[in-house]
């Protein structure tokens, strides 16, 4: 049974940032903007998609990252993707993408236009601790058909990406923030519980439909930031609400960033500003 007195209230409700990156990639930012900088150890969160090509066919072309992870998570449509590991492929509906930038890598993103136009997913970046900054990178391609998903009661589905619910694990592993990442959709009216490690940052990302999270009215798009406890409880209203649900544990490290690069000082970003100018930048083989 879950302590009710130990449910996470909302300390924040962020509204998206619409923003250009890329080549010219119209989004909506919600982590790393005036409004929330970092929400550790979350650096960036992201929500890009439209139905018009114009606003996503440029991309992400081959550009570098240091010192965190990315994880790209499609709801529709697809990207085109390939990496200095060499590494290449698309990632379809439902798939994801889960890479450890380390001690750096290049890749480039290119949306590609489906049948209806329709493109849309989530970007999230990580942050890697100190000792584990400057390790090997590492991919990890997550097809949606090896995702579990759950129904714990009428109204309920949870797709568990990353970390454990209802006795189901997410197939992104090894991952040092230790994070939870699911995906879940209810009907109207319905009451998710879950509990949620007391120590680590969460955040909800409501991109369909509205609801009472943590004891705030929120509808879509919002990012909404729980405070402390051991659980957390979102009810869906009338028309029902879907949500991405992201737990990770805090690091409490400085952090140095420019850009793709996120690293503890100034002077590792200035070294890795050097190798990429130097073409030192991958130090794998």
């Amino acid at each position: 049974m879950i302590n009710k007195d130990a449910i996470r209230k909302v300390t924040n409700s962020i509204e998206p940032t619409q923003v250009m990156e890329g080549a010219g990639v119209r989004l909506r930012r919600s982590i790393a903007t005036r409004q929330l900088d970092y929400l550790d150890p979350f650096l960036l969160f992201d929500h890009f998609g439209s139905h018009d090509p114009e606003d996503y066919m440029a991309g992400f072309p081959m550009h570098p990252h240091r010192g965190i992870e990315t994880v790209t998570y499609m709801q529709a449509g697809s990207v085109r993707h390939t990496d200095s590991l060499g590494n290449s492929g698309v990632i379809s509906t439902g798939d994801i993408q889960w890479m450890t930038a380390g001690g750096g890598i290049m890749h480039e993103e290119m949306p590609q236009q489906g049948a209806d136009g329709h493109m849309e997913g989530f970007q999230l970046w990580v942050n890697l601790p100190a000792k584990l900054k400057m390790s090997p990178p590492r991919y990890q391609e997550i097809l949606a058909g090896t995702i579990p998903e759950a129904a714990p009661q009428p109204g309920i589905r949870v797709k568990v990406i990353a970390g454990e619910y209802a006795g189901l694990h997410g197939p992104v592993t090894e991952i040092a923030a230790d994070p939870t990442y699911l995906d879940v959709a209810l009907e109207p009216g319905v009451t998710f519980t879950t509990v949620i490690t007391s120590d680590h940052t969460a955040f909800a990302y409501l991109y369909f439909g509205d609801g009472d999270f943590g004891g705030v009215f929120a509808s879509s798009p919002r990012l909404l930031i729980f405070g402390e406890g051991n659980s957390i409880q979102i009810k869906a209203d009338k028309i029902g609400a879907k949500f991405l649900l992201i737990s990770g544990k805090p690091l409490g490290e400085p952090i140095a960033r420019y850009g793709p690069f996120v690293m503890n000082t100034q002077q590792e970003i200035m070294e890795a500003l050097k190798d990429l100018r130097e073409g030192t930048f991958i130090k794998h083989s």
